[in-house]
């Protein structure tokens, strides 16, 4: 953990035992302590330990980065209980606001010192034994979520057949560092959204810097989850969020489009939601390239620094598959061959699947190399034959603009964003790297007459301040990915997919359950 980070941590432990110290003041002389020991951090609760007859050696554990952060509270509740506290709110109150709760109780008339004897006489009642179990699970899997792993399920085919359409997977927080929550004001085990008021679950009330322990970056090839970065502003409607994301709206309603133009201003029926970093939604895309990469995509074929990337064994493409006179595809004879068709219902309702056309003995098929290779030694099949996408709306690649005349199969060059590391701005440049420059590392940033000026001064480039990833599905012609909307800053890295522990579709798929990811 960098020294920055460290200092962070027990800056915040020393303030939780430190604020509350006026308060504890006033308590110390009824236990019959000196007032002025609760003005010392950690000697305090070292006393109060020593009041409370508790174990001192929980005062150790304390600065055990974040863990501390939870015991610290315990030992103020049994403070609370030695003053005849044994309610539900007051016990709150002790943990989460020490500083306002402890000046309140000293100010009480009826304050009455009782001493560790009669808390151990007390007896809860049935339900509070209840209650407390269940803040603790609350508390351990909170952490556990933000600090270890968490559960996340595929919601599309952008990474088929490498992770299919409902795969549970663990995704590991360690591998990369765990990330601190930029907005920990938030409703446990969600996202972004309430289930049944649909309303926000989180405040923005407090909001902390990007802070990550242990940092590690991301390698390439990595399966990795992270925050959509074009999520951070969606139209918070059924369809959209980010599956259609508020900028590409913008830019068709730029380009012309009606239907774009009426819901940007129909904000009452499509709301504009602004998330914090940490609360845009999250994708599941392999990293393709890394900080200070150059990539290329040429005829489907990836492309890091002039050197062609093996595919993932399980990635698949497109292939024009044409079948021999009087002879058909279907889905049962393609899986007698080892080869695995996908069907899914999308959000529409339609059917999709890996397996389509067939007029004129004619398929679209899905397949990885080693189901290429099963099916052209098919009696059945005359020819198979590459699909590539060569054109697209520039409205919809990235960088959107009428320079980089790129397509889906034909891609780049361009080069990955490292800290440190600076780039020379020209019309070329600008609009590749303006998004990162301005909205990922909050600098006032636009071009004029040819000049570029940031924060008030012109410049001739710029250095970065993070790493930057690029993110791809397996599954390369089916996927929105960083080919619509750019680089992934590291500040948006959740952690990396490291086991799919269930698997769903019409019924368990037992064959996927416990696989690693790779």
């Amino acid at each position: 953990m960098p020294l920055k980070h460290l200092l962070i941590v027990y800056l915040i432990g020393t303030l939780q035992v430190f604020l509350p110290s006026f308060g504890l003041a006033k308590l110390f002389p009824k236990a019959g302590q000196e007032a002025w020991k609760a003005y010392v951090p950690f000697y305090n609760t070292w006393i109060i330990q020593g009041v409370n007859q508790r174990p001192k050696h929980w005062v150790f554990w304390q600065f055990i980065p974040v863990v501390g952060w939870f015991i610290t509270p315990g030992i103020f509740i049994e403070f609370a209980k030695v003053f005849n506290r044994f309610r539900l709110r007051e016990h709150t109150m002790a943990a989460l606001l020490p500083f306002f709760y402890f000046p309140w109780l000293a100010s009480r008339k009826d304050l009455k010192f009782v001493g560790p004897e009669v808390v151990r006489k007390h007896k809860k009642k049935a339900w509070r034994e209840w209650v407390d179990a269940a803040i603790f699970a609350i508390v351990a899997a909170t952490l556990i979520r933000t600090f270890v792993f968490e559960a996340y399920v595929i919601p599309s085919g952008s990474m088929e057949k490498t992770l299919l359409i409902k795969d549970f997977l663990f995704v590991s927080k360690l591998s990369y560092g765990p990330r601190i929550p930029n907005t920990p004001l938030s409703v446990p085990f969600v996202h972004n959204y309430l289930p049944v008021t649909n309303g926000k679950s989180y405040s923005t009330l407090i909001q902390l810097p990007y802070t990550r322990w242990f940092a590690t970056s991301p390698k390439r090839g990595d399966v990795v989850v992270f925050n959509f970065p074009a999520g951070d502003t969606v139209i918070h409607a059924e369809h959209f969020e980010s599956a259609k994301p508020y900028y590409e709206l913008q830019r068709e309603a730029a380009a012309g489009s009606p239907n774009a133009k009426m819901i940007l201003e129909d904000r009452d029926n499509y709301p504009v939601v602004v998330h914090p970093v940490d609360k845009t939604d999250n994708y599941i895309k392999r990293c393709i390239g890394v900080a200070g990469d150059v990539l290329q995509i040429i005829n489907g074929n990836v492309l890091i620094n002039g050197q062609v990337q093996t595919a993932p064994r399980y990635s698949d493409r497109n292939y024009t598959v044409t079948v021999k006179p009087n002879e058909f595809l279907d889905k049962n004879y393609l899986e007698s061959l080892g080869i695995l068709i996908n069907e899914s219902v999308d959000e529409d309702g339609n059917m999709t699947s890996d397996l389509k056309g067939g007029a004129g003995g004619v398929y679209d098929i899905n397949l990885t190399a080693t189901e290429k290779e099963l099916l052209s030694k098919s009696e059945k099949v005359k020819s198979i034959e590459p699909y590539y996408i060569t054109s697209l709306d520039i409205t919809g690649l990235f960088p959107y603009d009428t320079l980089h005349k790129w397509s889906i199969d034909n891609y780049g060059p361009v080069w990955i964003p490292k800290k440190g590391a600076s780039v020379n701005l020209n019309d070329s440049s600008y609009s590749i790297y303006v998004r990162a420059i301005r909205n990922y590392e909050h600098n006032d940033f636009y071009q004029k007459d040819g000049h570029y000026f940031l924060n008030g001064k012109e410049v001739t480039s710029y250095t970065f301040k993070m790493d930057y990833y690029w993110m791809m599905g397996d599954n390369r012609q089916g996927s929105q990915d960083s080919r619509f909307w750019g680089f992934v800053p590291e500040d948006r890295i959740v952690g990396k997919a490291w086991m799919i522990w269930f698997s769903w579709d019409s019924g368990p798929r037992w064959k996927r359950l416990f696989r690693i990811v790779k």
